[in-house]
């Protein structure tokens, strides 16, 4: 696979197992109605693991435009390349959400809940405050993106078990910080599916929610951003304290 492909397939794989997951828990007349948020962790962590063991080795299996832009930052990834990655990966989650309504068409009609429905696309806060909720993806993305910061050594052999790590960052970020904004902690994640299923004729339908579609765009960028800073900035303050 080139690069391309390899991030646009890696994030068509995490909304498979992601938006799938959601849909599973929340439509009517699936197997798994509502056996609630434990699942639905479980279910992107091992999309997220899935991704990353299938693109990693052709792309380094950022599959998220956070990711992408701090690994820039830092140095670890050519700024030339960014574009590039950020529209396979959004192409990528159009591509799995598409797949996804496909999979589950015949619940998406039997269904009459349109937030519901449309909770298996994108992202929606439970309590809405625009402050909080980017504060709330900031610091989920942070979290996460200083952990793949840390884990990009390619010294460092597990195998297929090289995915694992951030799969369980992801697992324990949706279990702890997932509750006020359903964590997109990636920006592609969240918009290429919001797009998708503004197009799709799934009735009733609620809205694209311009409002508060920013959100999970603009907090995991800073999240990112702010994850590389630190990065940078550890073996600085580091020296400056051992010389003093």
């Amino acid at each position: 696979m080139t690069p391309f492909i390899a991030e646009l397939i890696g994030t068509a794989i995490i909304l498979v197992f992601g938006g799938g997951v959601v849909a599973n828990v929340l439509l009517n007349k699936t197997k798994g109605n509502s056996s609630g948020w434990i699942v639905i962790t479980f279910g992107w962590a091992v999309g997220v693991y899935t991704g990353v063991l299938i693109s990693a080795q052709y792309s380094g299996a950022h599959l998220n435009p956070a990711i992408t832009i701090a690994l820039a930052v830092v140095g670890k990834f050519p700024a030339s390349k960014v574009a590039s990655y950020i529209l396979a990966q959004l192409l990528g989650a159009m591509f799995g959400s598409l797949l996804v309504w496909i999979g589950y068409r015949k619940h998406f009609e039997a269904t009459d809940d349109a937030g519901a429905m449309q909770a298996v696309f994108c992202t929606a806060p439970n309590i809405r405050s625009y402050f909080d909720n980017v504060l709330t993806e900031v610091i989920g993305t942070f979290v996460l993106t200083l952990a793949v910061l840390y884990m990009a050594a390619p010294d460092v052999g597990l195998g297929a078990l090289n995915a694992l790590p951030v799969a369980l960052v992801v697992l324990g970020l949706g279990l702890s910080m997932g509750g006020p904004t359903g964590y997109a902690i990636n920006p592609a994640r969240d918009l290429g599916p919001r797009i998708v299923h503004f197009l799709l004729p799934i009735k009733p339908k609620a809205g694209f929610d311009l409002n508060y579609a920013w959100v999970p765009i603009a907090g995991p960028t800073i999240g990112g951003l702010l994850a590389a800073l630190f990065y940078l900035w550890v073996p600085v303050i580091g020296q400056l304290l051992k010389g003093s």
